[in-house]
């Protein structure tokens, strides 16, 4: 992987590892020290890889910059406490120096403690789930905005008063207790699902697929599966959905890396293994009485490893989507239900169930209603696939548009 390649995929990887288990160390009162550290890691990185190439190991370079740096803070701020700030009246916290355990137990400790630590009630269900995507996964900004589909001043002003809020709770990085467990896990659940989501379809303009993001998101579920208190029913319907889409990862884009669409994968590239995995954790979700969206979009994965392309198989997936629809309603969802309608019945129908949608700004929309009009209306079809073009934020999405628009003249 060349250096360009490598540094935005390791600040992906481990950028969050490093916060969490750093902000752990500092206290959640600190978050930003955590972050700066952790920032400051990957600027040096960027610049010393620049001039002197790549280290051996580029991911233990990472982390002994890091505890580095943290050391480099402690002595800095004891040296403020005891020459400076001694003898006037300061705020300024003192935080003495102790061992940083970048051990791999305490990195997968320290994350799953912030993100129950995060989803604290104490501030909005917005902002647990912004933060947690901020400091735990990695997420820029912009993709936080777009998964919350705001502008990105509201998110900001969000994560700003949602740390302060953590602040004046004093929340501590630690497992809360059973009780409390129960009410928060619902938002670790979310943000689990946003995370994988972003890496199944990316709102990144250079790629459509981040495995990366889709292997962090099933090994954070999986954890929670592993731990005794939040093995839950939800949770492995979860992973189940995310083995599901996983397993179709290699047929889902060409060599370019553009857009193979479901009809025309290849399926002896999907993955048997995930799969079967799926089908596993399916099974143990059936357990207790209540059915969760994961549950539904995990039935709906399941169909979709099924290549026949039956009435049948179709007029399952349009009754999960009706079941999804009711739980919890999405226009994406709600979209591509008028697909499976189109499959399970007629595309007339399916037209006008989609055009009641009137997602006028999204071009999953129009490419949408440019496939169902093909074969019916020529100039509806292409004009709805233009439209999409000019929506569509990544290049492999206007790559597929631009074919679909050739193949339509």
């Amino acid at each position: 992987m060349k250096q360009t390649e490598l540094i935005p995929h390791l600040f992906r990887a481990e950028y969050r590892k490093i916060t969490a288990v750093l902000c752990k160390h500092f206290g959640i009162e600190h978050i930003e020290i955590a972050e700066d550290i952790a920032s400051d890691t990957f600027l040096m990185a960027t610049e010393m890889w620049g001039l002197k190439g790549l280290p051996e190991n580029p991911t233990a370079w990472l982390y002994v910059v890091a505890k580095n740096k943290a050391k480099d803070y402690f002595k800095h701020n004891a040296i403020f406490n005891n020459k400076v700030a001694k003898g006037i009246s300061t705020s300024m916290p003192v935080i003495e120096e102790t061992y940083i355990d970048l051990s791999e137990k305490n990195i997968t400790d320290s994350q799953l403690q912030m993100m129950f630590a995060i989803c604290n009630p104490s501030i909005s269900v917005e902002a647990q789930i912004g933060l947690s995507l901020r400091i735990l996964c990695g997420f820029g900004i912009d993709e936080i905005a777009e998964a919350f589909l705001t502008k990105k001043e509201t998110i900001k002003k969000r994560l700003l008063r949602a740390k302060e809020a953590l602040r004046r709770e004093k929340v501590k990085i630690e497992f809360p207790r059973n009780n409390e467990i129960n009410k928060r896990l619902d938002t670790v659940l979310t943000t689990l699902y946003l995370l994988f989501t972003e890496g199944y379809y990316s709102s990144n303009q250079d790629t459509i697929i981040r495995k990366e993001l889709c292997v962090e998101a099933m090994r954070l579920t999986y954890l929670l599966i592993e731990n005794e208190a939040t093995n839950i029913p939800k949770a492995n319907a979860l992973l189940s959905l995310m083995c599901f889409h996983s397993s179709r990862f290699e047929a889902r884009t060409n060599s370019n890396g553009e857009i193979i669409l479901y009809q025309d994968q290849d399926e002896t590239l999907w993955n048997k293994e995930l799969i079967d995995k799926g089908e596993y954790y399916l099974n143990l979700a059936s357990q207790g009485y209540s059915i969760s969206k994961y549950h539904l979009e995990a039935g709906i994965a399941y169909w979709h490893t099924i290549k026949t392309d039956t009435k049948e198989k179709w007029e399952n997936i349009l009754q999960l989507y009706n079941q999804l629809l009711q739980i919890e309603y999405s226009p994406i969802a709600a979209l591509n239900r008028t697909y499976a309608l189109s499959k399970a019945r007629k595309k007339a129908e399916a037209i006008i169930e989609a055009e009641k949608l009137n997602l006028a700004e999204n071009h999953l929309y129009h490419s949408l209603l440019g496939e169902l009009y093909n074969n019916i209306d020529h100039v509806k079809s292409v004009s709805h696939f233009k439209t999409a073009l000019t929506l569509a934020k990544s290049s492999a999405d206007k790559a597929f548009i631009s074919n679909k628009i050739l193949n339509c003249g």
